[in-house]
């Protein structure tokens, strides 16, 4: 059982985003049109994998919304991140745990790249726990849907990839996962991706 973390154990950091272009005016979607365009060699990418460091990211996030149609700097994205925890995930997966191998691949940012996270840490700490092995962006220089991150993580848990289920709230993560023969779960809401999770497993999660 493999998760992603921003946006299936937490909330989606879009709804922050919309939130932020509206409040500047800018145009719907800018950051996320951004985010999307040259996704793998973007600013986004290159800095999810540690190639660049927060003030190149600032500059080159700048750069690439302009080209779409407003600055928006990179600085100013990067607390947007930081959704909610879903305490009905993490329920449902403390679960399954108890029944199944369980890993994390998350594409994340430099450590203290958000600046600081007064409370944030612990519990995203009790959390990672919780999984068996965690696989983290920044720290391998690899991230989604490079399909190198996903063999990895089959490779450390001993699983064989048809036998596994991987959630995500982006499809283009899923996809990857799809090929080399996994369930693939597209994250929603909690309560959706808890009833396929049910589906999948057999187990009752909430």
């Amino acid at each position: 059982m493999i998760f992603d973390f921003g946006g299936v154990l937490t909330s989606s950091p879009f709804e922050a985003f919309a939130r932020f272009e509206t409040e500047r005016g800018l145009p719907a979607d800018i950051i996320r049109r951004t985010n999307a365009a040259n996704h793998l060699e973007n600013a986004w990418a290159r800095f999810e994998r540690a190639e660049v460091d927060i003030d190149t990211f600032d500059q080159l996030f700048a750069t690439e919304s302009l080209a779409l149609g407003a600055e928006v700097r990179g600085r100013d994205v990067l607390p947007l991140l930081q959704g909610d925890l879903r305490p009905e995930m993490v329920e449902a997966l403390k679960r399954i745990k108890a029944q199944f191998k369980t890993g994390c691949i998350t594409n994340n940012l430099p450590a203290n790249a958000i600046g600081s996270r007064t409370g944030r840490s612990l519990y995203v700490a009790e959390v990672m726990v919780l999984f068996d092995h965690v696989i983290e962006s920044a720290k391998i220089g690899l991230r989604k849907p490079d399909p190198r991150i996903y063999q990895m993580m089959i490779e450390t848990l001993k699983v064989d990839a048809n036998n596994c289920v991987y959630l995500d709230d982006l499809g283009v993560n899923l996809k990857p996962a799809r090929k080399m023969g996994m369930t693939t779960i597209k994250v929603a809401s909690g309560a959706q991706a808890i009833a396929e999770l049910e589906a999948a497993t057999g187990l009752k999660l909430s």
